[in-house]
């Protein structure tokens, strides 16, 4: 698998096992031998890649540094990784969020750039993904500006929280985990998030079940 993220300077070995170990027994391997490390980049590298990107924009390779540091600094903590999950996205995405909010005004500038814009099909409209929980989906393709200003008003940590969701595709219990944070947090602080975009899109509140 290419990825679209710069190489990181770890050996070059075989990225998993056969039998399709899991990133918990990648990551396990790889406190022996540290090159196995490299399956775990392997696997998701482009993936997050691709997330940094649509945060922070491909501009000034700001999303190539990012996606680098978050290998770099799972490498290096690797050891306090909870072998008892298999899935390593969520603790990767975490990282990811995390190096993301020392960019938070850069993301910032790049929502207001896309409000001004006339909307197009990479807009954020287009990304935030139909589901229930999304206020965005109403008329997605007219308010793709308004929705990027929307975004913009949020604080760092409602956007990591929402876009986690809404462009990663994590589950809430996923979620939970990037943020370390419970899943009752991630439930209450979704539907704040919501009713604050509801507000500033100008759309009717959520009917309550």
């Amino acid at each position: 698998m290419s990825s679209t993220a710069p190489r990181l300077g770890l050996p070059a070995g075989d990225p998993a096992e056969p039998d399709g170990s899991t990133d918990a027994g990648l990551i396990r391997a790889s406190l022996e031998t540290p090159e196995e490390f490299s399956g775990v980049f392997d696997r998701y590298a482009d993936e997050i890649h691709a997330y940094v990107s649509r945060r922070l924009g491909p501009e000034l390779g700001q999303a190539d540094d990012v996606t680098a540091e978050t290998f770099l600094v799972a490498f290096r903590k690797r050891h306090k990784y909870d072998l008892t999950r298999p899935d390593a996205r969520p603790w990767l995405y975490g990282i990811a969020g995390k190096l993301i909010s020392g960019h938070r005004r850069s993301e910032t500038r790049r929502l207001r750039s896309l409000a001004k814009a006339a909307g197009g099909a990479d807009g954020p409209g287009a990304a935030l993904h139909e589901e229930e929980r999304s206020a965005e989906r109403a008329s997605a393709a007219a308010m793709r500006p308004a929705l990027a200003a929307a975004l913009a008003r949020l604080s760092a940590a409602e956007r990591d929280l929402l876009l986690l969701i809404a462009w990663a595709d994590l589950t809430y219990e996923e979620t939970a985990e990037a943020l370390t944070i419970p899943v009752g947090t991630v439930r209450s602080r979704l539907h704040r998030i919501r009713a604050k975009l509801r507000r500033h899109l100008h759309l009717p509140e959520e009917p309550i079940a």
